[in-house]
C-alpha cells in the first residue's frame, strides 16, 4: 500500500531541507523544510526549522497582513519581541497577529534549536524591518523593498465644491 499524498514521511521532510541566510543579517542561518506545500496546502505555512548555536533566524520583522507563530521543540533561544528579549525553550509558543510587534530568534544555547513556525500564506503581504528602516511588499512570488524614510503621507483627497453647476451630459 502506498502512502497518502497528505502524509509526509520523515525521509521526504529531510530531502526537502534547505539552508537560508537572510541577506540583511550576517548572523542569520536556518535550515528548514517547508511542510505545508508537500501536502498541497496553499493558504497555511508550516515549516520545520533548525537554528545552529549562536545564529539568528532572520531579521527582526513584523507582518501587516499575515499571522505568524513559533513553537519550540528543543533547545534554548532568546526571542526578540518588540524591544524586549525573552529567554525561550522547548514547549514555548509565540504568536504574532498582523500589525503587532517585530520579532526574531537567536539561538543562545549550546545545541541546535529546533522549532515549528507557520502562519498564513497570502497572495499579498507587507512586512516591516524596523531596525533597518525597510519595508517588503510581496505580490505572489515578486518582492519589492522600500526605504521607510522615503514614505510620505498622502494628503486628503481634495474635494472641490461644485454646487449649482450643471451635470455633464
Amino acid at each position: 500500500m502506498s502512502d497518502s499524498p497528505y502524509l509526509i514521511r520523515r525521509d521526504k521532510v529531510s530531502k526537502a531541507r534547505r539552508r537560508f541566510r537572510h541577506p540583511w543579517n550576517p548572523e542569520s542561518e536556518v535550515v528548514f523544510s517547508q511542510l505545508a506545500p508537500l501536502t498541497g496546502l496553499k493558504r497555511t505555512g508550516v515549516t520545520l526549522v533548525s537554528l545552529p548555536p549562536g545564529k539568528e533566524s532572520f531579521v527582526a520583522h513584523m507582518h501587516h497582513r499575515e499571522e505568524e507563530w513559533v513553537y519550540i521543540l528543543s533547545g534554548n533561544a532568546t526571542a526578540e519581541i518588540g524591544d524586549v528579549h525573552y529567554p525561550v525553550g522547548a514547549g514555548d509558543f509565540m504568536g504574532f497577529p498582523p500589525g503587532t510587534v517585530a520579532h526574531n530568534l537567536k539561538n543562545t544555547g549550546d545545541e541546535t534549536l529546533v522549532y515549528l513556525m507557520g502562519g498564513e500564506t497570502m497572495e499579498h503581504e507587507i512586512a516591516d524591518f524596523p531596525g533597518l528602516g525597510r519595508r517588503m511588499v510581496r505580490h505572489g512570488e515578486t518582492m519589492e523593498i522600500y526605504d521607510l524614510a522615503d514614505g510620505r503621507p498622502m494628503d486628503s483627497f481634495a474635494l472641490e465644491e461644485v454646487g449649482g453647476e450643471e451635470a455633464p451630459d
